[in-house]
């Protein structure tokens, strides 16, 4: 039964419809799962497990009565602690939310539900969702499957961690810098982070916040491209407050073949260099793709100065991180802006503070990003896809000491640890989609992944580009002990 556990929400969604499973059974089977190999992982933190039953159970009697509930009639998810689930605890991994319990679903759970999913439990983060790492005091440390001693990326750790273990079939995270992508490279799993603005975020929040963050998005992670196109057919779509005169129609990439793209690859840069491993995968995946037929380029880039570019992303970062509820939040939101200002990317003190940025000078930062925008419009209207890497290296090991003074070792020299984020952040804060992919092991072992990034609301576009790459070079693998 095991190579149930690896079964896609798609492939699940089948087999239940056909009556080869019940929604009770496959229920059940995850939960013994969890409760069986989860102890040395602890991804899935809140656990639901009479209220899946239940909804299992509900699944299976409307099914006998021939009502669909859904595409995802009777498939069991998890989803990261950040999302709001009706009873349940969302704290952001912070003590001082321990008893909050969430009254109403976020709108994603709302509409997975809708869908006729139902969840197990809620998955592991980093305090504040601000690491690349996924531990805090309420519900410990998270661990990486293909490697114990290592973690599965943050802030949406716990649920890569879940997908790649094998305790559900589908999950949902977030990311304003990094935080699908990263777990996603390091767990082996696929990622996509949306187009900003076209999944609403309402109900991924700390008490008291409603309105959408700047940069962030919200989006699924699954282990295929096809279940992350089901889930942002789910979850994409207006916000409640717009749904009155608002409708979305993302571009539907129709009949694709990898030889008619045109694929830029962008494997290493100076700024944020990566390691000779993640680079050489970028370029082996470019020469693949050349051999197919596409049109591939190792040198095309957006006329985009980069600099500039990620000193405008770290400045809204900043105003983001600084709008937090309370003034003990506040305080140590600017720490953390602190632990991610890098020193020697020139960023200046006139536009970044560590309570926020002025309004002025965040209108003066959004021109900017616009204009960010409009050059990687002009970029995307040459190449269909950029290739580029998600972190420097492969999974870390676990490293709890102090964020500013953490460092990362890559090709054998120190790099400050957050210097990382350059990849994720150029990505960010143009506002683009980024579908990450599993391209195999590390010669340690350890997955890698790459983003597949597109133009704004070509989310679509990047997807099935993984899903077509799958094809030729494999897609997600079970971690050795739980295959």
């Amino acid at each position: 039964m095991a190579e149930l556990a690896f079964r896609t929400a798609t492939e699940l969604a089948a087999s239940l419809r056909s009556g080869e499973l019940s929604s009770a059974e496959l229920t059940e089977y995850y939960i013994e799962r969890i409760e069986r190999l989860d102890g040395d992982v602890n991804a899935v933190v809140v656990r639901d497990f009479d209220r899946a039953r239940d909804a299992a159970v509900r699944a299976d009697e409307a099914r006998a009565r021939d009502e669909s509930l859904g595409p995802l009639h009777g498939v069991p998810m998890t989803i990261k602690e950040a999302y709001d689930i009706e009873g349940l605890p969302t704290t952001w991994g912070d003590p001082r939310f321990r008893d909050n319990q969430a009254t109403s679903d976020a709108e994603s759970v709302r509409r997975f539900k809708a869908a006729g999913a139902h969840f197990l439990g809620k998955t592991n983060v980093p305090l504040h969702l601000a690491d690349f790492q996924s531990y805090n005091d309420i519900y410990g440390t998270t661990n990486n499957p293909w490697d114990l001693t290592r973690g599965p990326g943050g802030s949406s750790g716990g649920s890569a961690a879940s997908l790649a273990a094998g305790f559900a079939a589908l999950e949902a995270g977030s990311d304003i810098g990094g935080s699908i992508r990263n777990p996603a490279h390091y767990c082996g799993i696929y990622g996509h982070k949306p187009t900003w603005g076209i999944v609403p975020s309402q109900g991924h929040a700390l008490p008291g916040d409603i309105t959408s963050p700047d940069i962030a998005v919200v989006g699924p992670m699954a282990r295929s491209a096809e279940d992350l196109a089901l889930a942002l057919d789910i979850v994409a779509g207006a916000d409640p407050m717009h749904a009155a005169g608002w409708r979305l129609e993302l571009p539907r990439p129709r009949d694709m073949k990898l030889a008619d793209l045109r694929i830029a690859v962008w494997a290493d840069d100076p700024r944020a260099p990566v390691s000779t491993e993640v680079a050489a995968r970028a370029e082996e995946v470019g020469r693949t793709l050349a051999g197919l037929g596409a049109t591939v380029s190792f040198d095309a880039r957006p006329d985009v100065d980069l600099d500039h570019s990620l000193e405008t992303y770290h400045a809204l970062l900043t105003a983001v991180m600084a709008a937090e509820i309370t003034d003990e939040v506040k305080a140590r939101r600017r720490i953390e802006a602190a632990d991610l200002e890098p020193s020697d990317r020139g960023l200046r003190a006139d536009s970044i503070r560590f309570s926020g940025i002025e309004h002025g000078t965040w209108l003066k930062m959004n021109n900017r990003r616009t204009r960010i925008r409009q050059q990687w419009r002009a970029f995307f209207e040459s190449w269909d896809v950029l290739i580029c890497p998600v972190t420097a290296t492969p999974a870390i090991k676990h490293d709890h000491s102090r964020l500013r003074g953490r460092l990362l070792e890559v090709n054998g020299e120190q790099q400050q640890y957050f210097r990382q984020i350059f990849w994720a952040g150029q990505i960010g804060v143009a506002s683009l989609p980024s579908t990450v992919f599993p391209t195999g092991p590390s010669a340690g072992g350890l997955p890698i992944g790459l983003q597949a990034v597109g133009a704004e609301f070509n989310d679509y576009t990047t997807i099935e580009f993984t899903r077509l790459l799958a094809k030729e070079i494999g897609g997600f693998v079970p971690p050795p002990g739980f295959g």
